[in-house]
């Protein structure tokens, strides 16, 4: 079957299926058949990597600007050739930013516009890096001469998403929302990378956005989840003067959602173990907690395993690494080191029920973040009064309901965006298949 998809396909099926996370991805290369997307290849001149471009490098006295200040830009050339990523002009800025220990840092986020027509909004869409290595940030997988290779960030279901925002009418910031230190699954920071990207998106001109009256929503699945989770609780602080009407998002971890302990628990020694080795260098990166407690029990070979998928995109990872066992790079037992790092993991899972709209989804036999941690906080959120409106879909499962759920999730940001008020309280409904619909 797998054959049979690729060769009807093409480019776009033929990037997925060669992860052969065949049971997960199949689906998900069908639906890029069905939709015309395709990575544009072999045109445009290689570009570097981000280690090796002097674009994200900031200039003097960048750390004393105001968060959210655009550092650098340039126009870029984006690699999809679905029609309305074709039809839109792209830029990359870099911008001052803030890490979650509060000091300041840079990142980039891609923006981009439709050519025609009066932008309607912003939308902040937050990619599913699942990884911690420059090359898998979004602001280089994106990019027409991106040269693919193992290591690289599979932006497939990104273009998918990115084309279907743009025949909305909406201008996009795509956030490198790990920062410049690959940080993942760590408090505040995603949401301060990507609030600042807003405000840079907003102060650029030929994005023809109207400052601050623009209204912003936020979009992310999976890893873009994690990448959108904290911005309801940080954003009234942080960046007040922003017009976040809703955030909508699924199938993600970190949050009480899928608390972080448990998560890492679950993937250890499974089918999808490779994401350790990818997630947790961004992790020690963030955390100097967790950082001490894994050099102090890492084997030599635990070491050399986490310094290799530091460098890893999280497919390859995933390929590389399955039913990979901690416990054989580490000096005590994978629970016990976790169980020492729980006040890590307890503000990583402090998002509290959120006060401004909330699109929920995810999928009832999802096979990489289990929906029972989900169903509990929404509905300890509901009890509160939480405005969360939360879909659970029978058919789906974790890479299917990317593409499934995604017109259900831009339809609703669409009312929101366009100042109709969000449904009143907090629901929970269980479907047969998002695919057809809110």
């Amino acid at each position: 079957m797998l054959d049979s998809v690729v060769s009807t396909c093409g480019a776009a099926c033929s990037v997925v299926a060669r992860a052969r996370l065949r049971p997960v991805l199949i689906a998900v290369s069908a639906v890029l058949c069905f939709t015309g997307t395709s990575m544009a290849v072999g045109s445009a001149e290689q570009i570097p990597i981000p280690q090796n471009d002097p674009f994200y490098t900031p200039p003097s006295g960048w750390d004393s600007k105001a968060p959210g200040t655009v550092l650098n830009s340039r126009p870029v050339e984006m690699a999809s050739m679905g029609p309305q990523a074709q039809d839109a002009d792209a830029w990359q800025l870099l911008y001052r930013t803030t890490d979650t220990a509060g000091q300041p840092i840079t990142t980039v986020t891609t923006v981009l516009r439709p050519r025609t027509g009066q932008v309607k909004g912003l939308i902040s869409y937050q990619a599913a890096e699942d990884a911690s290595s420059p090359q898998c940030a979004p602001s280089f997988a994106l990019r027409q001469g991106a040269v693919p290779m193992d290591h690289k960030y599979d932006a497939s279901l990104d273009f998918i998403s990115i084309d279907q925002i743009l025949s909305s009418g909406h201008a996009i910031s795509v956030p490198d929302w790990e920062g410049e230190n690959g940080a993942l699954l760590t408090p505040n920071q995603p949401a301060y990378t990507v609030l600042d990207g807003v405000r840079a998106a907003e102060a650029f001109a030929p994005l023809g956005l109207a400052g601050t009256d623009t209204p912003v929503a936020a979009f992310g699945y999976s890893g873009g989840s994690a990448g959108s989770a904290w911005l309801p609780q940080v954003q009234p602080t942080y960046a007040p003067e922003i017009r976040l009407v809703g955030v909508a998002r699924g199938g993600g971890a970190g949050g009480p959602l899928q608390p972080m302990s448990a998560y890492l628990r679950s993937l250890d020694g499974g089918p999808f173990a490779g994401f350790l080795p990818a997630m947790l260098p961004g992790m020690m990166r963030a955390d100097p907690r967790i950082a001490a407690a894994f050099d102090t029990h890492l084997t030599p070979a635990g070491k050399a395993l986490m310094a290799t998928g530091g460098g890893e995109c999280a497919v390859p990872a995933v390929e590389k690494y399955p039913f990979l066992n901690m416990n054989d790079y580490l000096t005590i037992p994978f629970a016990q080191l976790l169980d020492q790092l729980q006040p890590s993991f307890e503000e990583i899972d402090g998002i509290i029920a959120p006060t401004l709209p909330l699109f929920l989804f995810h999928a009832v036999h999802d096979e990489i973040v289990s929906i029972a941690p989900v169903d509990q906080t929404v509905a300890q959120w509901c009890a509160s009064g939480a405005p969360v409106t939360y879909t659970r879909d029978q058919v789906s499962e974790h890479a299917s309901l990317a593409i499934s759920a995604l017109p259900a999730a831009l339809s609703w940001i669409d009312e929101r965006l366009a100042g109709q008020a969000a449904p009143e309280g907090c629901s929970t409904r269980t479907v047969p298949s998002m695919a057809l619909g809110r």
